[in-house]
Formats: structure tokens, sequence, C-alpha cells
């Protein structure tokens, strides 16, 4: 098998900048999806079910795309023709969604905005998951920790501007941060409408930076190994059947790791509403409750800052101490931060808290790929990282159709305990990292 050539930093940063784009959309969705739902009608206890329109698309659009861009190749190349027709769904349902209410006479809001979170999000994994599978494929096994980590920077500077838009235009700009019941704040609004712009262009850098190596060369690098044109949707099946077992192993990691982050997307907003600012979730149009709710994307801000930042340092750190352990701590530390905001409820510690829980984020966007990555057999790589994405998306529904009415019924619709429960999920998914198989990890 001939080996592959190492990519410039630049190729290397290139190739990933649509990950920018595609996690400017998911910051928005994670820090105001929410917030709309409840403008729509949603009670605290129904969140999560309408959350849950996203990891179900995941689960069944994902793998979809993986097998199929493994055996495409075009004029665009063999994961472009995806990235593009997933940014443009992706941008139409970013306009869509915050104006929902408009259709209010035909439709109950709540039910189109979670139908259209429903395509946004199949959207944005159109476009997510041949990026990840484009790493795999351009880089050497000495250069994926870096692909990855590079993936996880501009995942964290598209989401620390996604989030913290909001916040800008209602605080810096003048622009209205409430509205009348039933209805989105104008700064929502526009920074949705900013963020179509922002996924579309970067996509489009991507493509034209970016050449993909055409079949005979891809065959070459992959040991001769190549996707069967012809193949049935159905050996998505088989190839589930026979992952490899590094990858059954990262599916724990992963499980403790997703069910605890969907918990802080989904109930984070009346989570520091209440524990924080007092506010009553009863009255989500109310001024100290939108503040809260700013609030929250100046969180978010913070952690994905941070793990933009800390992203570039993940291939020096995982060098020394490996990538397993490195992951481990991450995830401790994360799950510490957030325990941290049950503990001191003030909203200094929220902004510690979320220092924590970026280097956890920046690990987890990086870490897990960069171990399976090693373990994927050539010719595979777009299946196996689109059935990866079960061992994502499978906790976040377990958590949506569980975890509203827990919060409500045992908890008192105190929604501060899905953040403890999110913290105990990292630190234990901290310690079943041990468990787990890296095949050609390399520590200096």
């Amino acid at each position: 098998m001939k080996s592959k050539p190492r990519l410039s930093i630049a190729q290397i940063w290139n190739m990933s900048m649509g990950f920018l784009g595609i996690q400017f959309g998911f910051a928005l969705q994670n820090a105001n999806a929410s917030r709309i739902l409840q403008n729509f009608g949603a009670d605290v206890e129904h969140l999560s079910w309408f959350w849950l329109a996203a990891p179900v698309t995941g689960l069944i659009v994902q793998p979809i795309i993986g097998h199929y861009s493994d055996r495409t190749w075009n004029k665009l190349g063999r994961r472009k023709p995806y990235f593009l027709t997933g940014a443009i769904l992706a941008s139409i349902a970013l306009c869509f969604m915050p104006n929902s209410g408009s259709l209010a006479a035909f439709i109950p809001p709540m039910f189109v905005g979670a139908g259209i979170l429903m395509i946004m999000d199949a959207s944005i994994n159109i476009s997510m998951e041949p990026f990840r599978a484009l790493v795999g494929d351009m880089l050497p096994s000495e250069q994926r920790t870096l692909g990855f980590s590079a993936q996880a920077t501009l995942i964290g500077i598209g989401a620390v501007v996604g989030s913290f838009l909001p916040y800008m235009l209602a605080e810096w700009v003048g622009i209205s941060k409430v509205a009348p019941a039933g209805q989105v704040p104008d700064n929502v609004i526009y920074s949705f409408y900013f963020g179509a712009v922002v996924f579309i262009a970067t996509i489009l850098w991507t493509l034209a930076k970016t050449k993909e190596y055409p079949p005979e060369e891809y065959a070459r690098y992959n040991g001769g190994e190549e996707s069967d044109e012809e193949g049935s949707i159905l050996d998505i099946f088989k190839d589930f059947a026979a992952m490899p077992k590094t990858m059954k192993q990262l599916g724990l990691v992963q499980f403790f790791s997703w069910f605890a982050l969907f918990s802080m997307w989904v109930f984070s907003t009346p989570a520091i509403a209440q524990h924080v600012y007092g506010a009553s979730i009863d009255d989500t149009s109310s001024e100290l409750y939108n503040d809260a709710g700013n609030w929250v994307g100046v969180m978010f801000t913070v952690y994905n800052a941070v793990s933009a930042l800390f992203a570039l340092m993940l291939p020096i750190i995982a060098g020394k101490i490996g990538r397993k352990r490195t992951h481990a701590i991450a995830l401790a530390l994360g799950g510490l931060g957030l325990l941290s905001i049950y503990i001191v409820p003030s909203q200094t510690v929220t902004l510690v808290a979320m220092v924590f829980v970026g280097l956890a984020w920046a690990s987890i966007l990086s870490m897990p790929y960069a171990i399976l990555a090693g373990a994927i057999p050539g010719g595979k790589m777009g299946i196996y990282m689109g059935i990866f994405n079960f061992f994502i998306v499978i906790p976040q529904i377990v958590n949506g159709i569980f975890g509203g009415p827990l919060i409500k019924r045992v908890f008192d619709s105190n929604a501060i305990y899905a953040l403890v429960i999110a913290g105990v999920c990292l630190i234990i998914g901290a310690l079943t990292v041990n468990f787990v198989e890296d095949k050609d990890e390399v520590v200096e």
C-alpha cells in the first residue's frame, strides 16, 4: 500500500474550512432552539422530545451519506457533492427556523419549528459526515490528529461567533432582544440569517480549495481497496456487524459523552434562568428569562472559544501523554466544570465551568476520530464514520425520550439537575477511555 503524502498546513485548514460554517449553524441551533420552541409554547418536560429531531435524523442520514460517498465520484469529487447539497439545504432551514411563527395560521408554530429543526439537522449531517471521512481519505496516520484538531479549532471559531452573535446584536448593536409572546426576538432572527450566509460561504471555500484523490490514486493509498459502486444500501448492516473492535470500545465512551452534551444543550437555558438568575420558566417572554437566554449564548461562546484554542494544543499533548490519556483528562475536567454550576450558582462560575467544558469539547471533536481512523479498513472510511455516528445519536435519543420527564417528575422541573447528570456522565466517560485500544498510537 502506497503511503499517503503529507499535506501542508494550509491544505489541511482549507479542506476543513467548511466545518466553521457547519458549527456556526449548530451553535445557533444549540443555543437558541430551546428558547425558540419555548417561545412557541413548548414546556420544559417536552423540550427534549422536540430535540429528538436532531439525533434521529443523524441516525438515519449519516450512515446513508457515508455509504454513498464511499461510492461517489463525479466532477466535484467524492465527498464534495454532499458538502454542497447539505450546505444549500441547511442555509434555507436556518432562514426559516426563527420565522416558524409566520405559519401559525396553518400549523401550530411549535410543530413547524420542530419540523424545521429536523430538516436543518438532517442538512447539517449531510455536510458534516463527509468532512470526517475526508480527513481519513487525505491524511497519513501521523497527520490525523492534526487534521481532526484543525477541524475542532474551526468548529470552535464558528461556534464562538454563532453562540455570541445574538448577545452581540442585542447588547452592542441595539437590536431588540424581546418579542411578544409567540414570536422570536429580532436579534435571534438576524443571527440565523447571518449564519446561513456563513454556512454556504465556508463550504464553497472548501470546494474551491480542496482536490480529492481520484479513484485510482485513492485505491493505491488504501491497499487497492475501493468500495464497490454497485454495493447495496443493505451493506450498511453488514458493515455494522463487522465494525472494528476499537469502534465498539469507543462507543461506550461516546455514549456517556454525548448523553452529557445533549443535557447541556437542551437544558442550559432553563437551568441558568432558574438556578442563576432566579427567573420563572413559566414566563419565557420576560426580560429576565431572555437575559438568561442571552447569557447562555455567552457561556457557549466561552466553551467554544476555549475549545478552538485547546484544539491547537491537542496534537502536542497527545504526542506526549497519548490520545487516550488526553481524552480521559479532558472529559473529567468537563464533568467537574458542569458540577460546579450547581454547587456555586453565579455568572462568574458559569464562565469558569465553560472553560473546563471547552477542554472536553475540543477532545470529543478530535480524539475519538483520530483513534478510530487507524482502525478503519481502506475504502470504508465514509461508511464507518457514518456508523460511528450511531454512538453519538443513540445517547441523545435516550436522553431525549427520558430526559424531559425525568427533570419534570423526579426533580420537579429544576433543570439544573440536568447539568448535574451531564457532569457525572462526563466523568464516567473519562473512566471508560481506559478500555479503548488505540492501534497506531505513538507516544514520544
